[in-house]
């Protein structure tokens, strides 16, 4: 990933030096618990060293990568480098390697994740009782609540931590199997117990590699999170335009620049970049689902993609929660201009409210809509209040109970508290 979208402890997850640092702790771990190596051997395994510059070296006159980084490795530890990589093959070291960065990536991420939710729901009980327009279609529907709004993104992020949670888990799973995963040159129980030194979980059948379904979940994940955080940043776009203006990104008023032409202009330019970049978690999450299918007990096409968007769509999704906690922590909202755009229809809002009066009253269901609907419209097309053509139109109804906007808002508190529930 560039560094304009890379943050500091994810990227350094990815180096090629952390790669290669995870195989070694893997090599080490194996030598650990072997019965061949002696103390003082362990002792130069454990010391051995390596260089990203070396390896790569090396690579150039083996072309394999894991067998460069095994030679420099053993090179380094002496005679006692004779046990390095016994009995392993390439992908005992790299996918219980590869588990190891996921992991390590999953408690950077995860923790955030939830940092988001508690941050939506903080602003969400904030507004429990900002009065706005709900929108179906991109047109006014009833009158909601900007709390009630923000709490149903705020669940959606808690689902997406769970999820996320739940994802780089299962990921957290390496094998030691050898070649073909028969175990041919060590046992079961090797296996079992470089694992536990590593803290991850065992692939119960691994047939060499760890079944790439695991990885394809886990991008999945991310593409889901991903996809939560473009919802928010489009409804921040949508409210942020001129003609509706009810939010607004935060901006720096003397330093920051909206436009290189136009000093007036303030633009969305954070939402529009998670907008944009969450369509590159979905296209990693695809190349992941191809990645499942491998030849027979294993093959590498999955290889070279996954350098790709593994670290990419860690690193990305890392970067957008921490600018998405930015822009809800410092949101702007404008419940003024709020209350203005709820009378943009001239009451025709209250469409529902007129239909179900008149239903009470004794009128049939499609006479009622008929009714309610010629007035709304006309109140809309001619711009007249709605309420003062009912009046005119003497249908017996109380206007005072049909044009409370109270009836709207009365369970706002009550969904917005079903977030404690959620524990947020």
């Amino acid at each position: 990933m560039i560094a304009r979208y890379t943050r500091a402890a994810l990227g350094a997850i990815w180096t090629d030096g952390a790669r290669m640092e995870a195989w070694r702790r893997v090599e080490v771990a194996a030598c650990e618990e072997m019965a061949g190596p002696s103390a003082a051997e362990l002792q130069a395994i454990r010391a051995a060293t390596f260089t990203v510059e070396g390896v790569e070296e090396r690579e150039r006159v083996t072309d394999h990568d894991v067998a460069a980084f095994v030679d420099v490795l053993s090179a380094s530890a002496g005679q006692a480098g004779r046990w390095i990589h016994f009995g392993l093959t390439s992908s005992d070291v790299l996918d219980t390697a590869l588990a190891l960065q996921l992991q390590a990536a999953g408690r950077e991420i995860v923790p955030a994740a939830r940092d988001l939710a508690r941050a939506l729901a903080d602003r969400a009980r904030e507004h429990v009782d900002t009065v706005c327009v709900g929108r179906t279609h991109g047109v006014h529907a009833e009158p909601t609540t900007f709390g009630v709004k923000l709490a149903g993104f705020a669940m959606e992020a808690a689902r997406n931590a769970q999820r996320l949670e739940r994802a780089f888990s299962q990921a957290a799973t390496g094998a030691v199997s050898g070649a073909v995963g028969t175990y041919a040159a060590t046992d079961p129980a090797f296996e079992e117990r470089v694992l536990a030194r590593l803290e991850l979980t065992r692939e119960p059948v691994s047939t060499q590699v760890v079944a790439r379904d695991r990885h394809a979940e886990l991008l999945q994940a991310i593409a889901l999170a991903g996809a939560g955080l473009e919802r928010l940043a489009t409804e921040i776009r949508h409210l942020q335009r001129t003609e509706v203006r009810e939010a607004e990104e935060p901006f720096r008023p003397g330093a920051q620049k909206g436009s290189s032409a136009m000093p007036h202009k303030r633009n969305p330019i954070l939402s529009e970049r998670v907008s944009g970049l969450a369509r590159v978690l979905r296209g990693n999450a695809s190349a992941a689902v191809e990645d499942v299918a491998l030849w027979h007990e294993r093959d590498i096409s999955h290889s070279g993609a996954e350098r790709v968007i593994l670290p990419d769509s860690t690193i990305l999704l890392d970067y957008l929660q921490h600018r998405a906690l930015g822009l809800v922590r410092g949101l702007v909202v404008h419940p003024e201009r709020m209350r203005e755009n709820l009378e943009l229809t001239h009451g025709a809002l209250f469409s529902q409210r007129v239909l179900l009066a008149l239903i009470e009253r004794g009128r049939s269901r499609d006479e009622a809509y008929r009714i309610a609907q010629e007035h709304a419209q006309r109140a809309w097309d001619e711009r007249t209040a709605l309420r003062n053509l009912l009046a005119r139109a003497d249908l017996g109804l109380d206007l005072d109970a049909i044009f409370d906007l109270g009836h709207f808002t009365r369970h706002a508190a009550e969904i917005v508290g079903r977030l404690g529930a959620a524990g947020l």
